[in-house]
């Protein structure tokens, strides 16, 4: 089922926001989900969904006794929850015009869902107006990934910007928030095996998006996202280097993610470019690509400040403080080839002006 969603994500050009069952039993995590979001649920304190939901199964659940761990096991050393959204005691609206609550990621997704056409809405209306710095490309579902997860909560910002303006903290069942986790001290782990990248929000997804698309080709603004190609056969660029038109102060932090496909292609026996009963789906792998914060200044990849290098997932993702004042740029690397010698990716970038 998961890759034939991540398939259809590809060819169908759709965003696959997922909460809910693969396997047997349980409510197991969609456990090879590349292309898509995988939605954990929160629960609200004192009126803020700023707390992981007691409910939610993390990347590694724990097996539960007389049933297989298998299915309900992430595939390989990835984690799978990409993002958080509010999923408890959430107020639904049954046919009959009544209201109720429920919980569950059940309850989550949809949040996510309406935020990614939200933001569609709004890129919708720039191309209609031929606005500056848009293209088709704002439509892309890895665009539309990458611009949620980049903009998502995890540190409340105090007023001065250091945190990005984000409006919560977002806490792990534990009660420890992402300055206590692996994802924030190692480079090779781009996700909390519990909150993804964080808890999302709407409009901080809408300002990331609106900041507009800006190429390699020029330095960008504070806030942008971009659609492009590296490769390693010679016809586009190995790295592409996003460097940043301002100043960063020491201390403030930088949010980039980079989200690309895993290729999943249909083993179409009659020949209709449509999934039949009785065919199949072939993975292809995934394409290696990194993502480093490195000084202007500076060219070689061993000098970067810091970096996301996972060799397991689909998304690369920094949120790091910047070490001293000075000028910085973004380094999208294409690592390792698998299927194809050219690869897309979307990339979103926010820093303090």
């Amino acid at each position: 089922l998961t890759q034939s969603n991540d398939w259809s994500s590809r060819v169908h050009g759709a965003l696959y926001v997922i909460a809910g069952n693969q396997g047997q039993g349980g409510i197991p995590i969609p456990t090879d989900n590349f292309n898509g979001l995988n939605v954990a649920s929160s629960t609200a304190r004192d009126g803020v969904f700023d707390k992981l939901d007691f409910a939610n199964l993390g990347s590694e659940p724990e097996p539960i006794l007389s049933r297989s761990p298998r299915p309900e096991s992430n595939v390989g050393a990835r984690r799978s929850n990409t993002i958080v959204a509010p999923g408890d005691d959430i107020m639904l609206i049954d046919a009959d015009n009544s209201t109720r609550t429920a919980s569950g990621t059940s309850f989550a997704a949809p949040h996510v869902a309406a935020t990614v056409a939200l933001i569609q809405e709004y890129g919708d209306r720039q191309l209609f107006a031929n606005a500056e710095n848009w293209s088709l490309d704002s439509r892309n579902p890895q665009v539309s990934k990458a611009v949620l997860l980049n903009s998502a909560d995890k540190l409340q910002d105090p007023g001065n910007g250091i945190y990005l303006g984000m409006e919560r903290t977002l806490y792990s069942e534990a009660n420890l928030d992402w300055r206590e986790s692996d994802a924030y001290a190692n480079t090779t782990i781009p996700l909390h095996e519990e909150m993804g990248t964080g808890h999302l929000n709407a409009f901080r997804a809408y300002q990331q998006f609106a900041g507009g698309q800006w190429s390699a080709a020029v330095p960008v603004p504070a806030i942008g996202w971009d659609y492009s190609q590296v490769g390693q056969d010679g016809t586009v660029p190995e790295y592409q280097d996003y460097e940043l038109d301002t100043t960063l102060a020491a201390g403030s932090f930088i949010a980039a993610t980079l989200t690309w496909d895993r290729r999943v292609d249909l083993v179409d026996l009659n020949g209709n470019e449509q999934y039949d009963i009785g065919e199949r789906f072939r993975d292809r792998g995934l394409n290696d690509l990194d993502l480093s914060l490195m000084r202007v200044e500076d060219d070689s990849i061993t000098d970067s400040v810091w970096a996301s290098n996972s060799g397991v997932d689909s998304t690369e993702h920094i949120f790091y403080p910047i070490p001293e004042t000075g000028r910085y740029k973004l380094r999208v690397v294409y690592r390792r080839e698998v299927n194809e010698p050219q690869q897309n990716y979307a990339i979103a970038w926010w820093v303090k002006e």
